[in-house]
């Protein structure tokens, strides 16, 4: 995810999510396009995990997505970064 961020001129700030999905806190410069970066880090991700677990290569193919295709993006300008910080951190990490 970090790589990914670092890719589109992006900081990967916090991550975290529950079992069925995952919370980022990214830092982005306004050039940058929250649908592209959104589906760059999914398809990313998906090949990845794919790649090291077997389990998920075998499980989703012939159109099955590893990630559902939508997602939601908040700005979070006027709230304070701890607060935002926080809530992430209270999250359970996504396991596989």
């Amino acid at each position: 995810m970090r790589a990914v961020c670092e890719d589109f001129e992006c900081e990967l700030a916090e991550f975290n999510g529950e079992t069925n999905h995952a919370h980022l806190l990214v830092n982005f410069p306004p050039k940058v396009a929250v649908s592209k970066l959104v589906n760059s880090l999914k398809g990313v991700s998906s090949r990845l995990l794919r790649k090291e677990f077997e389990d998920l290569r075998f499980a989703y193919w012939k159109g099955v997505r590893l990630w559902s295709g939508s997602y939601f993006a908040g700005s979070v300008g006027g709230a304070p970064i701890s607060v935002v910080r926080q809530y992430i951190e209270q999250q359970a990490r996504p396991s596989v």
